[in-house]
């Protein structure tokens, strides 16, 4: 490890501790990931990405702060973030990995339920929608500027700017289609009954099970906003077992038409997927938009 991760891990350990052994883990697409093994026999998770942008972890560190917060639904704690001037880095704890127990996903859906259901204002006031700064959908920037409505916040926000960026990509007749849609997002769309904490990018591969087998969100793209959104993200690639949607229900009333909705809710992150991934993702983009507008 590098002199400036070793001279952080004293800042937090104390000026004896420093690196024992170290291994490369699986840490998703984006990032590289490590784990440490520390002289005082504790173990950390360290990321890290060679980017110019130091904020990209930093964003990640806010997140993961925010849903902490909700002290509803574990979540990785953040040990610091730094750049040596080549390359920012995360350090984490350490979530030993353990197995589901009988109650995992009765368990992940009602900690869910609950942390969209904790008060937002100490994270955004006045019942906004949005969050403090922008943050990452991936290796997307995701605009986070607040506003007063939820549907207004989706279309300039969330589909809007990922429409701009794909917009070479459609024929003529699916930009009216495109252009009528956002038009009529205040018919197609509902302002929620309170503003929740989203995940922003829940879906399999964003959660852990910890050593008591309980439930651990990872990698955050988090905002303000309505709690369909995390659901139909859920949803999306392949979905989770149906117990954790009935634990949900009995946690949280989910609105009529949501069933509706969601595939509105996900066309967002189709759309990132085109733009980050390419054309594979277009026919899935095209055929939601023209479900809404034949």
């Amino acid at each position: 490890m590098d002199q400036f991760v070793a001279k952080t891990i004293r800042e937090i350990y104390g000026k004896d501790v420093y690196v024992k052994d170290y291994s490369p883990v699986a840490g998703g697409d984006i990032n590289e990931a490590y784990l440490l093994e520390l002289s005082n026999d504790e173990r950390v998770f360290l990321k890290r990405n060679y980017v110019k942008d130091e904020d990209f972890f930093k964003a990640e560190a806010v997140g993961l702060a925010a849903i902490a917060s909700t002290n509803t639904i574990d979540t990785a704690k953040v040990l610091a973030t730094g750049y040596d001037g080549r390359s920012a880095y995360l350090l984490l704890e350490y979530i030993e990995k353990g197995s589901r127990i009988g109650k995992f996903w009765e368990i992940f859906g009602k900690r869910l339920a609950r942390m969209h259901k904790a008060d937002t204002s100490a994270i955004l006031p006045n019942h906004r929608f949005g969050f403090t700064s922008d943050n990452y959908l991936g290796g997307s920037v995701q605009n986070n500027t607040p506003n007063d409505s939820w549907i207004e916040f989706f279309r300039e926000n969330r589909l809007g700017i990922q429409f701009k960026m794909a917009w070479n990509l459609f024929d003529d007749a699916d930009r009216k289609r495109i252009t009528k849609l956002l038009d009529w997002l205040d018919n197609l769309l509902v302002e929620p009954r309170f503003p929740s904490l989203l995940h922003g990018d829940l879906w399999n591969g964003n959660f852990m099970v910890a050593s008591d087998g309980k439930p651990v969100l990872i990698d955050p793209a988090v905002y303000v906003g309505h709690f369909e959104a995390d659901l139909a993200m859920t949803e999306l690639f392949g979905g989770f077992s149906s117990a954790f949607y009935d634990s949900y229900r009995e946690e949280n009333l989910i609105p009529d038409g949501y069933e509706d909705r969601k595939d509105l809710y996900n066309l967002y992150h189709l759309l990132n997927h085109l733009n980050l991934f390419g054309g594979s993702y277009l026919s899935s983009v095209i055929r939601i938009v023209r479900k809404y507008v034949i």
